[in-house]
């Protein structure tokens, strides 16, 4: 896969799976606090900072992820 295909991919694979996860971190917050602004506070931020924290994972695992492995093994 080429270099600008793949970033492309990660951050599509980045964006896609933090609504999910922010969507299940808004109703929990919600659920267990009673206060549904307390779970969309909680979303926000937790979209933010762990949409970076994916994105730099993917791009490490994509860069380092073959280390130690034949290229055939691939």
């Amino acid at each position: 896969m080429d270099e600008k295909l793949s970033r492309k991919r990660h951050l599509a694979k980045t964006i896609t799976w933090r609504i999910i996860g922010t969507i299940d971190t808004v109703l929990i917050g919600w659920v267990v606090t009673g206060d549904p602004w307390i779970g969309v506070q909680v979303g926000g931020v937790e979209m933010v900072t762990k949409m970076a924290l994916y994105y730099f994972h993917e791009r490490a695992w994509f860069r380092y992820g073959m280390l130690g492995r034949k290229k055939n093994e691939s």
